[in-house]
């Protein structure tokens, strides 16, 4: 086994989808991020300030959107990982007229399992996108009259949140998306069980709801059949591939401290084609959806099958390119850099959040349906 010496670490750089530099606050932002590796309350603290002002998808920069994601993902997994939720749930609630609701901290909650059910009673009848009634202008605590209970799976971060979007089953039987505040007397946190070294950082684990107050975000069905799903799903794959260039950076790092072979040469090649096909993909993905042509409120479906076709085509590049990464750099840095080592773990499971032939299946219904191009 050949010796390893740590490379000079350059992953600060953003990650750009076009031509265009990125901005100094963002630069800045990346340099933060990453003294603050490992950090939860800290990176917490920063997404806070990053969603003021970050741009939500569909007004114009979403590609620029985009390119913080992925930045910060090439500097830190986990970090994206905090930070992806936060931002999702500032862009639901704008999209649902509720953007006075986004203060503090914020998860989105949306997963579900045969052994966990919540529901929500209390549902008044109007609580549509562009509401003015109570669900509109209360507080996350506020009186709206809802109340959650029961118990949800995967709530990442949900001990050291402030408040969520969580979807729930309302007595009619629909799914609708409701915000909470997770200090919330009747709020309790289970304590996860992770033994993946992946995302250590980032506990996933059950929250139970005793008559948790609750306010309605959009109607019921609203949350999933709104355009704004899809593109939330594509700012996911977009930490992804960030991930991904995280690796290809320590890949290029460790040839230029010696004479690459043709075997290397062709692994960085493949693994620099790959990133340029999803770079493109997201380009185009963005472009879409800032001119009004990847789905509109007449076309979630349409929305959802090109997410999921990006989503796939993405998790599919990240995962050749870990596979070339770590066919050329052998166990040496998995072994001795621990920076390598936690991007590995963290990136593996974090794209396990694409479901693979499942997802497949469901584009494949929705093709089907006529959603297709050919």
């Amino acid at each position: 086994m050949g010796r390893h010496r740590p490379s000079k670490d350059n992953t600060s750089k953003g990650v750009r989808l076009g031509k265009d530099p990125l901005p100094d606050d963002v630069e800045l932002l990346l340099s933060q991020a990453e003294e603050r590796i490992g950090d939860v309350p800290a990176l917490l603290a920063l997404a806070e300030s990053t969603g003021r002002t970050a741009p939500a998808p569909g007004e114009g920069q979403t590609a620029r959107l985009w390119e913080i994601l992925a930045s910060l993902a090439a500097v830190d997994v986990a970090a994206a990982r905090v930070f992806e939720p936060h931002l999702d749930a500032g862009a639901i609630l704008k999209q649902a007229g509720q953007q006075a609701l986004f203060n503090g901290t914020w998860g989105v909650f949306a997963a579900e399992g045969p052994a966990h059910v919540l529901e929500a009673h209390g549902i008044r009848p109007a609580s549509r996108p562009g509401a003015t009634g109570p669900a509109a202008t209360a507080g996350v605590s506020g009186a709206s009259g809802v109340t959650l209970s029961g118990s949800k799976p995967w709530c990442s971060l949900a001990g050291y949140l402030d408040h969520a979007i969580v979807t729930a089953k309302t007595q009619s039987g629909s799914r609708q998306a409701f915000a909470v505040d997770l200090r919330s007397p009747g709020v309790e946190v289970e304590e996860p069980l992770w033994i993946s070294h992946g995302l250590r950082e980032i506990p996933s684990g059950t929250v139970h709801f005793t008559d948790v107050p609750a306010v309605p975000v959009g109607e019921p069905g609203w949350y999933f059949e709104r355009p704004g799903f899809a593109w939330g799903g594509i700012g996911v794959a977009a930490c992804w591939l960030g991930g991904a260039v995280g690796l290809v950076r320590t890949f290029r790092d460790a040839l230029g401290r010696r004479e690459p072979d043709q075997i290397a040469l062709s692994g960085l090649g493949e693994a620099d084609r790959l990133l340029a096909s999803g770079f493109e993909l997201l380009r185009g993905a963005a472009a879409g959806i800032d001119g009004g042509t990847l789905g509109d409120r007449e076309d979630s479906d349409g929305a959802w099958a090109h997410a999921l076709r990006v989503r796939g085509n993405v998790a599919a590049i990240v995962e050749r390119i870990q596979e070339a990464v770590g066919e050329n750099l052998g166990p040496g840095p998995l072994a001795r850099d621990e920076r390598h080592a936690k991007r590995v773990s963290d990136l593996r499971i974090y794209v396990r959040q694409h479901h693979g032939q499942r997802d497949d299946a469901q584009l494949g219904s929705l093709v089907l349906k006529g959603e297709s191009a050919w």
